[in-house]
């Protein structure tokens, strides 16, 4: 069960794709239109819709960032027999030891 919200979390942190997708077509569907009207300017436009890009695809790529990191970060879990408890007589401290097994 917690496995499959796990995987639940990673998909939803993916839609931010569908907006980076949306601003993309947009981009280039405008440019399209203005080299219809002025294709003197064609240049010019292409460099500013080449900004445009980029920073559609920023919001993209930091979506699916956010979604692997979700998914792996979720994948290292210290069990509770893992963790090890030292309480002293000054300071409370908890101690995490990783047991490897090969």
């Amino acid at each position: 069960m917690l496995q499959a919200a796990k995987y639940i979390g990673a998909g939803l942190a993916c839609s931010g794709l569908i907006g980076a997708g949306a601003g993309i077509g947009t981009v280039f569907g405008s440019l399209i239109l203005a080299v219809a009207r002025n294709p003197q300017l064609r240049a010019q436009l292409f460099s500013f819709a080449i900004l445009g890009f980029a920073l559609a695809e920023a919001t993209g790529l930091f979506a699916l960032m956010m979604a692997f990191v979700r998914r792996l970060a979720c994948n290292y879990q210290i069990s509770k027999a893992d963790r090890e408890l030292m309480i002293n007589s000054d300071t409370i401290e908890v101690r995490y030891v990783r047991k490897t097994e090969y």
